[in-house]
């Protein structure tokens, strides 16, 4: 199951590198909450997908291609959200195997630095059950520094 820790986690994975070719890993990373799963790619022209809010579901990112740096804040109030609330960044990297698990409470903004980055993205609620939480604020809710 989900640890009960309530804040933003890198899980870290490796790669392994030889004659035969890579293999990219997060043997840390448990897969038993896991409900569904999505590859997102941003646009050259839309390089920045900002800001979605899961007031109940868990977010795992990983990234399988290029890099790209995940937003996130801790929401405040769902109703009224403080637009002055602190962003953090972290910056994920198919050259380095490792997954960021964003909990509960959080919005996050996902941007990509490379033209054909991937991330894969882990939810841990039914689909059946997305309606009650998805909370989808305006682009520019909060401010991203580089």
């Amino acid at each position: 199951m989900i640890e009960e820790n309530k804040v933003p986690q890198l899980i870290k994975g490796g790669i392994y590198t030889d004659q035969r070719g890579q293999i990219s890993f997060v043997n840390d990373m448990k897969f038993d909450a896991i409900e569904r799963f999505y590859i997102i790619s941003n646009s050259a022209e839309n390089p920045l997908r900002a800001w979605q809010g899961h007031k109940i579901d868990n977010k795992f990112f990983y990234c399988i291609q290029g890099s790209i740096r995940v937003h996130f804040v801790k929401v405040d109030n769902w109703d009224s959200p403080s637009r002055d609330l602190k962003v953090e960044s972290l910056v994920l990297s198919a050259s380095e195997s490792n997954v960021l698990h964003i909990p509960e409470g959080y919005a996050n903004a996902i941007e990509s630095f490379e033209e054909g980055s991937k991330l894969m993205s882990f939810s841990t609620l039914p689909l059946s059950r997305t309606a009650e939480d998805d909370v989808r604020f305006e682009s520019g809710m909060w401010s991203i520094s580089g």
